[in-house]
């Protein structure tokens, strides 16, 4: 049923994903950061050990450093490394350039992120190999910046395919080389393998999809539970989730305004932590989960503030990081002293808990 399932499908999807987009930004327009280990936030010696990771180059990614870690943890790890801060105006500019170049080829794309996103092009005649090298020749020319691109039959496919050969790379995933390519993954590859999961197949002796592949379903149920499910069918490469061309962005949003200004950090953090609880009620409600967390801050002049951190996978709904997250982005936007009015956090990216979704991010 499986083998029918994938041999059938002739869809033809494309993943675009920029390579390290922000930092690749700077570069362009700083040539003398390219050979440097560069880290977008501001420099933890400069803000007291505030402030968090929005991404970093390759050369500061060998050392360790990703995206929403702590600047003061990336000091760390790359003392020597430039910090510059995101200018989100810049990079929202470039971002509708590159959505326009998908645009001028389809209309069946879905945005992810400001840097990447689901082409669904089975109704042109070109091949997906052809398509990636144009939009990746276009990307390049427009902006100025290299590109990796996913191909294959469904989602899930695709998006593996677009990581494994990073950065400026294609990927083509077909249903004759697919099972290899899966089974040479290892198995933090595979989503929804986090940390504690990892830990667990290693005492198992999990170590690719080849391995994966090995357990059966009734296996991987029973040890991981709905996870597992999800990775049975992965370990396989099936997934049916189309391209939502037509879905509206959406975000799960709580705010609070307040009477009496808000003046300290302990305060701060207070109502951040019973803003982060309202939060995760709604997202359980809704059945949904989110890989960008938002911040909105408005001071006692009535200046907003907003920022952002978008992860590769949903956000974990846990009180305690969501609120340390929000705190260390409050404490990049605002040095004190400091008099606030507002405070929100709010979730996007969304996506539903059910394997369709969870398999892809």
């Amino acid at each position: 049923m499986v083998e029918f399932m994938i041999t059938n499908d002739t869809r033809k999807i494309l993943h675009v994903d920029l390579d390290a987009f922000y930092a690749q930004i700077e570069m362009r327009d700083n040539p003398k950061l390219r050979h440097k280990v560069l880290i977008i936030a501001r420099d933890p010696e400069k803000t007291g050990g505030r402030g968090v990771v929005a991404t970093a180059n390759y050369a500061a990614r060998k050392l360790g450093v990703h995206s929403a870690m702590s600047a003061s943890e990336a000091k760390k790890l790359a003392p020597h490394a430039v910090f510059l801060s995101p200018n989100f105006t810049k990079y929202r500019a470039v971002s509708n350039q590159i959505h326009n170049i998908f645009d001028a080829f389809t209309k069946k794309v879905e945005p992810v992120a400001l840097d990447e996103a689901y082409l669904d092009v089975s109704d042109l005649n070109l091949s997906g190999s052809v398509l990636a090298a144009r939009i990746r020749h276009e990307i390049l020319r427009v902006t100025g910046l290299t590109s990796s691109i996913g191909i294959s039959h469904n989602k899930l496919l695709a998006k593996l395919g677009s990581e494994y050969n990073k950065p400026n790379g294609v990927t083509v995933i077909t249903t004759q080389n697919m099972l290899t390519f899966l089974d040479e993954l290892t198995i933090g590859d595979f989503r929804g393998v986090g940390k504690k999961t990892h830990e667990k197949f290693k005492r198992l002796q999990i170590e690719n999809g080849s391995d994966l592949r090995k357990m059966s379903y009734d296996e991987l149920r029973s040890q991981f539970g709905k996870v597992g499910e999800h990775l049975y069918y992965q370990a396989r490469g099936v997934h049916f989730g189309e391209v939502q061309w037509q879905r509206q962005r959406q975000s799960i949003a709580k705010e609070e305004t307040y009477d009496h200004f808000l003046h300290s950090e302990r305060d701060i953090q207070y109502e951040f932590k019973k803003l982060a609880a309202a939060l995760i009620e709604a997202l359980k409600k809704h059945h949904r989960v989110g890989r960008t967390l938002n911040i909105k801050v408005r001071d006692d002049n009535f200046n907003t503030m907003t920022r952002a951190i978008t992860r590769e996978l949903p956000w974990p709904l846990s009180e305690e990081l969501l609120t340390e997250n929000a705190q260390n982005i409050f404490e990049d936007l605002m040095a004190p002293p400091f008099s606030v009015r507002l405070l929100g956090i709010s979730m996007s990216n969304l996506q539903s808990n059910s394997f369709e979704e969870m398999t892809l991010f």
